[in-house]
């Protein structure tokens, strides 16, 4: 954690260290203090942005986010310090978060929790869930999939920090792979029927593949991967020894995104672009992520894969901005 400096407004964004929750809880502290920026009295600097990855001792690991005595000594020696001098704002993402943004109200700081803590949402000031969650309340600020960084702004940046796709011959195909979990099952026979499918179209319009594997991405398939597209212009990522990751360069040069149906964070990012979406079989997910994708579906944002991958209008899924302006205004920051 950093120090922290007098007289500005301080937000932290706090997480597991797991991909996903870290990119939730720094897209709304980021939101939340660009629309704070330059609204501040003279005497009060701007927001100061510190994103932390908790590390919970035992036996809080498992109890996060229920309170179970003596709870100061929850985590590290950091997190001691800021628990003395709370922040403006703490938004978590995750389990582990919800218990030291809890904490952190309790000290006097304002608590945003992003995902259902499992508990009674008062004990946050806001709570922001996706509406295939079924908490709800009236510090409950529903969303329709996760929070992300992705805008117009973001996207150009995109382009221009990976300028070198912009020569790949047209249509550009982002293929977006996760893997397996306990709603979706994606694995490497899986992957060969959506591949068979992308053959289909690639054959009869050309064009080129830009694919990224995930953390999830199981073994079989990484390697399945290492030159299934040698004859397709393109790239391939499967993991760090194929350079850096070009996920962002995907979705800012995709004419067109192809998803597993696995994830819920990947899909959400990919409606936030401009382009049409197609989701693998997304009648192989179960639970509470099938209502999310059936919302899609119904709204018309995505498209069940085929071998046509005809273009239709795309209107980007954001959420973020609308629930940074909420959390101000809720909050009268």
């Amino acid at each position: 954690m950093q120090t922290r400096i007098a007289d500005s407004l301080q937000i932290y964004s706090l997480s597991d260290g797991r991909a996903g929750n870290v990119r939730q809880a720094d897209a709304l502290a980021s939101a939340v203090a660009a629309l704070l920026n330059g609204s501040a009295g003279a005497s009060i600097g701007a927001p100061m942005i510190h994103s932390a990855s908790l590390r919970p001792r035992w036996p809080w690991r498992w109890t996060a986010p229920r309170l179970i005595g003596g709870d100061a000594r929850a985590f590290d020696a950091d997190f001691d310090d800021l628990l003395r001098a709370p922040p403006t704002l703490a938004v978590g993402c995750g389990r582990q978060a919800a218990l030291a943004t809890r904490l952190l109200r309790t000290h006097g700081g304002r608590a945003v929790q992003i995902l259902d803590p499992r508990i009674d949402p008062s004990a946050w000031d806001l709570v922001i869930v996706p509406q295939h969650d079924r908490v709800r309340g009236a510090n409950v600020i529903v969303t329709l999939g996760s929070l992300h960084p992705i805008d117009d702004g973001w996207l150009a940046a995109a382009r221009q920090r990976f300028a070198r796709f912009a020569d790949l011959p047209r249509p550009r195909t982002a293929v977006l792979l996760g893997g397996r979990t306990r709603h979706a099952r994606f694995d490497r026979m899986a992957f060969e029927v959506l591949a068979s499918k992308l053959e289909v179209a690639l054959a009869r319009e050309g064009g080129s593949v830009l694919l990224t594997a995930s953390r999830r991405t199981d073994r079989e398939l990484r390697g399945v991967l290492a030159h299934r597209y040698d004859d397709t212009p393109g790239v391939v990522w499967r993991n760090e020894k194929d350079g850096e990751n070009p996920y962002a360069g995907l979705l800012a040069w995709a004419d067109r995104i192809v998803c597993s149906p696995d994830s819920v964070n990947m899909i959400t990012e990919a409606c936030a672009t401009r382009v049409p979406v197609y989701v693998f079989d997304p009648n192989r997910v179960r639970g509470r992520p099938r209502a999310f994708l059936d919302a899609l579906l119904a709204r018309g944002r995505i498209r069940a894969m085929d071998t046509a991958l005809a273009p239709f209008d795309a209107e980007p899924l954001r959420e973020t901005a609308r629930v940074a302006m909420e959390v101000r205004d809720r909050l009268g920051l």
